[in-house]
């Protein structure tokens, strides 16, 4: 088995290695079994189910929340030589009709379909008349009403494993935090899947913030110094998208406005621009992304303050999806706070209210941070990162930093006076002997903590207890009013056996210094060929009328300008070439690299 799963990884889609996990979950699919799969954007997901449903008998149903994705998804894998499809209300009836034909004669190996329909009664009464292979449920976090991205229709899923129970299924995400993982395997039904958590770390990515002065002009800085690159700006409203992307488009980049405000079929051709390497910026509300499988875009900038962690985590993950170097840039001023919790309070639950505000708190904290943005980050998610990253604005313009044993001590000792029960703000209150009503009522102003700390304001604080939170000394209970706890880590300190620095706040931000890594693991590439390379792959894409990375990606692009194959037995060693596409492209790309090899003799 294990020799016929590295043949179709190798011939099939062109790559030499499974990536960690990726054999073990294949395996288990294959088996029979269940699994639950949280992997990075771009770690490597979508080969965990399309192996399986290769190697199993039956067609492999996926479902994908929206049609955009469906659609680059199956281009894809048609490029490979798989027989995929897609079902959804974008399809003509006669091409409906055409695909479920597919479907009833076993001619398909993967269908891709949106929840609804897939739910439906008619659709349901199909599929016990065939064999199917797996169910994969894509962006699983939408089934959740503690994922960022909730959505009712997702819901109805759970019956899945009822109506079906000897077929196996995976659920898959790149955003989830403990709580969300456990919450959607409840609700999938899957109690006895493995759970394979993969890690949240995306190296390539480079995270930065800035403090927001004039944003306009920092965000032209920022496209200054990368002209050629596509990229993604994300907005918080429809009025800012609009206004963002006609300045850019007066100063001469190519950008389009995107949100939910637009027509449909303008939705759709700034997408397929965008896609095409026509566009090289969209500006778009949170409206745009979940669907963009387009593995190039080199960076995204966030002009406003996300509403959350994996928001923020989501839409930074859409840069750098072909492991190359990739910037996330966030403006954060302190006025997006309010504008942001405005737009979650208008919401009629109080409990989905509760939760986003913690998340949004949780978003401040990051941008607040002295410490490691990745480490905050990871952090999050549950996933401590031993030592500092090395690649974002922190690490490389390190804040100036201070002896805070002391005030650390205080800090902890006050959360372990009130009992570990209160959150942030209360605690803060304690430390600084406010005289506030709730802290009489509690009787909390005759601790011996009441009034330790009133010499530091209470934005500093607020910084020192969630640095004390983003390196592990304290944990705040999303489920539990955000009340903070101490840790085990916390004793030693508490004790005195250790001795703590962190980073005092700092008034402005310091854009990072140093340039992210060239190339693919250090690859050192002739970039002229890299280029002539691209544009044979948008030629050849146009004329299909297919993204160009359906083609090949910029990934195994670097890898062609690096290695320079001469002949397809080469060709085919390079990462991203498989059989069909070597039959496909191999003879004009190869006479793209070997025309550089004479044109370097000469």
């Amino acid at each position: 088995m294990h020799e016929t799963l590295l043949e179709t990884l190798r011939s099939v889609f062109g790559y030499s290695a499974f990536r960690p996990y990726q054999e073990e979950i294949i395996h288990a699919l294959i088996r029979g079994e269940d699994a639950f799969v949280l992997m990075p954007t771009g770690g490597g997901k979508s080969l965990c189910y399309q192996i399986p449903a290769l190697h199993r008998t039956g067609v492999g149903i996926v479902v994908s929340p929206l049609i955009s994705l469906m659609k680059d998804q199956v281009d894809a894998l048609a490029a490979n030589g798989v027989r995929a499809a897609f079902y959804n209300s974008s399809l003509t009836e006669r091409e409906g009709r055409r695909v479920l034909a597919e479907l009833h004669n076993g001619e398909l190996d993967l269908l891709y379909i949106a929840p609804e329909r897939l739910m439906s009664e008619p659709f349901l009464e199909r599929l016990n008349e065939l064999q199917i292979a797996l169910f994969a449920i894509d962006e699983a976090h939408c089934v959740s009403q503690w994922g960022h991205d909730f959505r009712p229709e997702y819901v109805q899923l759970g019956r899945l494993r009822g109506l079906f129970p000897q077929v196996p299924m995976i659920a898959l995400t790149a955003t989830a935090d403990a709580q969300t993982r456990t919450d959607i395997m409840a609700r999938l039904g899957l109690a006895r899947a493995a759970c394979h958590v993969t890690g949240f770390d995306r190296p390539n990515i480079r995270y930065t913030v800035v403090e927001k002065q004039k944003p306009f002009n920092q965000l032209m800085a920022f496209l200054t110094t990368r002209p050629d690159d596509p990229g993604i700006v994300y907005a918080l409203s429809r009025k800012r998208v609009e206004e963002v992307a006609g300045r850019l488009a007066e100063a001469g980049i190519a950008a389009a406005p995107y949100h939910a405000g637009l027509a449909g079929c303008e939705r759709k051709r700034v997408q397929e621009a965008f896609l095409r390497d026509d566009l090289r910026v969209v500006v778009a509300t949170v409206a745009f992304g979940m669907g963009i499988d387009k593995p190039n875009v080199r960076f995204v900038v966030h002009y406003d303050l996300p509403k959350n962690i994996e928001s923020y985590y989501q839409e930074t993950g859409r840069a750098g999806r072909d492991g190359l170097p990739a910037e996330a840039l966030l403006l954060f001023g302190y006025g997006d706070i309010a504008i942001a919790r405005g737009l979650i309070e208008t919401g009629n639950n109080v409990e989905q209210n509760r939760i986003e505000l913690h998340k949004l708190n949780a978003m401040v904290g990051f941008a607040e941070a002295r410490t490691c943005r990745r480490r905050v980050l990871l952090g999050y998610f549950g996933e401590p990162l031993e030592e500092e990253c090395g690649n974002c604005d922190i690490c490389q313009s390190p804040p100036e930093r201070f002896d805070a044993t002391e005030e650390a001590r205080k800090a902890l000792s006050c959360v372990y006076r009130v009992g570990q029960r209160f959150g942030m703000g209360h605690v803060i209150d304690v430390l600084r002997g406010s005289h506030n009503q709730r802290i009489a009522q509690l009787g909390h102003d005759r601790l011996s903590t009441y009034g330790i700390g009133r010499e530091l304001s209470q934005d500093a604080w607020g910084s020192l207890i969630r640095q004390l939170v983003h390196l592990g000394y304290l944990e705040q209970d999303m489920a539990n009013y955000s009340v903070l706890r101490l840790t085990p880590v916390a004793r030693p300190l508490l004790r005195g056996e250790v001795t703590l620095t962190l980073a005092r706040p700092r008034v402005k931000a310091v854009a990072p210094k140093k340039e992210p890594k060239k190339g693919r693991g250090g690859l050192d590439y002739d970039e002229k060929l890299f280029q002539a390379l691209r544009s044979l792959r948008k030629q050849l894409a146009d004329e299909q009328q297919v993204p160009p990375f359906v083609v090949f990606g910029d990934a195994t692009l670097v890898e062609m300008a690096a290695y320079r194959p001469m002949d397809a037995e080469a060709l085919l060693r390079i990462n991203g070439v498989g059989k069909h596409k070597l039959g496909r492209y191999g003879a004009v790309f190869l006479e793209v690299i070997r025309g550089f090899g004479e044109q370097s003799e000469d």
